[in-house]
């Protein structure tokens, strides 16, 4: 994906205006296509002519001749979905999630950049940009305004600096989400300044609001927010709506609500979809085995959305709200080709898909057109530990603990006994629970409930923070499965009986996995397995990691800072210095 601001040179346009001309060749042409016409709100049979990466003309004129013809009769062709809101660090990276997903038809994609803060260097997270940029998808990014927990060194990455520097990139097409929003409504004047900054770019802003009141989301629209993800009933969808908001309707690993949401959006007659798309929300891998924004076009079609209103639903309206329809999400002369060839569109999972004028899938076989990211280069390497894991680490003195009430909210919990010694009796349901600095500083001591009864020993440098969580029932099996996680470099550990029981490695700062988005799929399938036989009662265990540090829900996690009560925002307990 080049330059934004100039998409193509003097001399690309030219040979485009030359191809209408019949001067030159179209590169590829899709024949009797039954398309969607977004513009015109219907269906249309014409044929498509494309140049390299450019739609140059639709209609009935077939050019003398063509590179390539692909015969489309009796096929249905709309533009490539959108996954506005990307969470691209759940086990999986940027171009491994961007390559499965395009396969699916999803081909445009707006990344959140929050991993980029917290492990690179502006430069070289830049450098990471412009290089994504050469995957035959078309990827964008949010910027930040806060880090959803509690850093030691917030101030040092949120830099006002870092932040606008950010927001001036081409690639940065929104800010937020905005997790850290009660700071904004308890006086953040700086995360105010970042939005008005924002607005001035014309870029958008992205909310997360769940549960928020009719009178706090029309604060956040005064404040300028542009819209929200965070819906879980239709009640919650009308409110956005009546704030002028965009709605992003989600069905994500945690929240599958879409089913939910169209129900109760039909018994309060809300049949109007144009303020409206879809997103799965960073899912953790094995929610995607059956399909990502596809899945949610086929949901909505089920439920009585109109096929057209669906396909806009996961194109063309976000493309309108981002500013893009030059680019994507409509077929027609100057956008982009990138275009998903169906059975018809009652089966959105397409049989072919052209992204950025490329084959990424033709005839039910994929291309495997997407180059190889040398992630070391720009900083995204194994975990390194210069200190060592002692005696003194696992030691508990804390007089309470965190209780998991689901996959993601907790609360404070009493210990149920004693907590000195090499084990807890695994009947009891409660686990010592340890948060390490990366860098081997600081700790955090405590105990967790309701995560498992038969998990001796389970490591995992897959936070939000970056750290090392470490959770069991045995300390010898802790310490077994840290070493192992510490080998391989970051990664999530399953330890138990003097053996390794499972392992995730995860290479790209102990936070991503370099391999095929189908294996990690596997690898995430066997730990949820594992975890359940060892009484996990939950269905989401990545999402369990990745919030425990995390200060946006509700009500007690472990941050760098310690022990933190997210709704009175105090540290009950501070970090212990090793």
């Amino acid at each position: 994906m080049p330059d934004l601001k100039h998409r193509w040179k003097n001399k690309q346009l030219r040979e485009q205006v030359a191809v209408i001309d019949h001067k030159k060749a179209p590169t590829l042409v899709l024949q009797n296509a039954r398309y969607l016409h977004s513009a015109m709100k219907r269906w249309l049979t014409g044929n498509i002519w494309m140049y390299e990466d450019r739609i140059v003309y639709i209609g009935d004129a077939m050019p003398a001749s063509a590179d390539e013809i692909y015969d489309c009769t009796g096929k249905t062709v709309v533009p490539g979905y959108i996954e506005p809101h990307v969470h691209p660090f759940l086990l999986y990276n940027p171009k491994t999630f961007a390559e499965y997903a395009a396969k699916r038809g999803t081909t445009t994609l707006v990344n959140d950049n929050l991993m980029q803060l917290l492990a690179l260097e502006k430069k070289k997270a830049f450098s990471l940009m412009e290089e994504l940029n050469r995957q035959p998808v078309s990827m964008y990014w949010w910027c930040r305004y806060d880090a959803q927990t509690e850093l030691d060194n917030e101030g040092d990455i949120f830099a006002n600096g870092t932040i606008n520097s950010w927001l001036e990139h081409e690639n940065v097409i929104q800010g937020g989400e905005l997790t850290g929003w009660p700071k904004l409504l308890d006086g953040d004047d700086m995360m105010l300044y970042w939005m008005q900054e924002t607005r001035a770019m014309k870029k958008r802003i992205e909310g997360h609001f769940p549960g928020a009141s009719e009178k706090t989301l029309t604060k956040m629209t005064l404040f300028g927010a542009d819209g929200d993800h965070e819906s879980m009933s239709g009640e919650d969808v009308l409110k956005r709506l009546m704030n002028g908001m965009m709605v992003t309707l989600r069905h994500s690993s945690i929240r599958p609500d879409l089913e939910k949401l169209l129900t109760e959006m039909k018994e309060l007659d809300l049949d109007q979809y144009d303020m409206m798309m879809f997103t799965t929300d960073g899912p953790s891998p094995s929610f995607c085995a059956d399909g990502l924004t596809d899945k949610l076009i086929k949901i909505a079609i089920d439920h009585g959305v109109p096929p057209i209103d669906a396909y806009h639903m996961a194109s063309y309206n976000a493309a309108r709200y981002y500013r893009m329809e030059h680019l994507h999400g409509m077929i027609a002369p100057g956008r982009l080709a990138s275009l998903n060839i169906l059975t018809n569109e009652f089966h959105p999972n397409p049989e072919a898909v052209l992204s950025n004028g490329i084959w990424i899938k033709k005839s039910g076989l994929d291309t495997s057109p997407f180059p190889n990211v040398q992630w070391q280069r720009f900083g995204h390497k194994k975990m390194s530990f210069d200190w060592e894991l002692n005696e003194d680490d696992l030691q508990f003195s804390m007089p309470f603990g965190i209780e998991m009430v689901n996959n993601v909210i907790t609360k404070p919990c009493n210990v149920i006994k004693d907590v000195a010694g090499e084990h807890f009796y695994m009947n009891e349901d409660q686990n010592y629970l340890v948060l390490l600095d990366y860098e081997g500083k600081w700790r955090v001591n405590t105990t967790i409930k309701g995560f498992a009864n038969k998990v001796e020993g389970f490591a995992s440098s897959f936070s939000s923070t970056e750290d090392i969580v470490l959770i069991g029932s045995s300390k010898e099996e802790m310490k077994r499965a840290f070493e192992r996680m510490k080998e391989l470099g970051g990664g999530i550990v399953l330890a138990e009986k003097g053996q390794i029981v499972h392992e995730i490695p995860l290479p790209l700062s102990g936070i991503m996995s370099d391999q095929p988005f189908e294996t990690v799929i596997e690898q995430e399938l066997k730990l949820k397995e594992l975890l359940a036989e060892r009484g996990y009662p939950f269905d989401d265990p990545i999402y369990s990691l990745l919030f425990l540090t995390s200060t946006h829900l509700p009500y007690i996690r472990i941050t760098s800072q310690g022990m933190y009560d997210v709704m009175k925002k105090t540290v009950l307990f501070p970090t212990i210095m090793r």
